[in-house]
């Protein structure tokens, strides 16, 4: 490279230039990455949020955007730029029920307790009953829990060949048939007052309950319609030409 000659052309006109010279390795360039996908989920009220302050950025068009309701699942999925692989990206609303309504297991046939744990748990959640005199007495009734079980079973045939076949059992315990806890179905969503009656399997010497709620099942179900519903109408008046779409 010694004396090897540099021939620099400047346009005309040019009477003063700087010239700059860098040695060792060119500087690397980024390598291009593909768009970053939006990827959003969060309550009840998340998709009409998000179109509220990205309608008329140029981010999506509503013609290429839809939106999916799901009932059962109570969600409200937003997917834009539909039928782009790079630009797709989706943004959902999500009505989650209470995890404490949960633990609770009112309704869930496969949860049950036996006196005990019943007992236990309910003295750990006293904070939940209206009345808290209520819970004290039914903590204790639980943990002390007595019951008086008659069976009966008739079973017969006759000479002209009739039969008979029967059986039943009456249960008698010191429990009242319902208790009353105050407590949020679903996160975000305020306390409801909700009558639980426990529900006894007997089989032989053991007891166990399940926890019953018509008015709970009642008010999943308006409040789950209410919420979808509204945020729906909501969606309509922002985003007109976005199509929604049932499962």
């Amino acid at each position: 490279m010694e004396n090897e000659k540099l021939v620099l052309n400047f346009a005309e006109g040019t009477n003063k230039a700087e010239l700059i010279i860098r040695e060792g390795a060119a500087v690397k360039q980024l390598e291009p990455k593909a768009p970053v996908k939006t990827d959003i989920t969060g309550v009840i009220g998340v998709v009409q949020e998000y179109l509220k302050k990205r309608i008329n950025t140029g981010q999506f068009k509503q013609e290429r955007s839809h939106i999916i309701v799901n009932r059962d699942k109570i969600t409200i999925k937003l997917v834009i730029n539909e039928d782009d692989e790079y630009e797709r990206g989706t943004v959902m609303s999500k009505l989650s029920v209470n995890p404490k309504f949960l633990e609770f297991g009112i309704n869930e046939g496969s949860k049950v307790w036996t006196p005990e744990q019943l007992g236990l748990f309910l003295k750990m959640n006293r904070a939940f009953f209206v009345d808290k005199n209520e819970n004290l007495l039914l903590v204790s009734k639980l943990m002390h829990y007595e019951a008086t079980i008659n069976q009966q079973a008739n079973q017969g045939v006759d000479a002209n060949g009739s039969r008979t076949n029967s059986f039943s059992q009456v249960v008698e315990s010191n429990l009242p048939p319902s208790f009353k806890i105050r407590i949020p179905i679903f996160k975000g969503h305020p306390a409801e007052d909700l009558e639980i009656e426990t529900f006894a399997q007997v089989n032989g010497r053991e007891v166990h309950f399940i926890l019953l709620s018509p008015g709970a099942n009642e008010s999943l179900e308006a409040i789950r319609d209410k919420a979808i519903d509204e945020e729906l109408e909501e969606i309509k008046e922002i985003a007109p030409n976005i199509a929604i779409l049932e499962e």
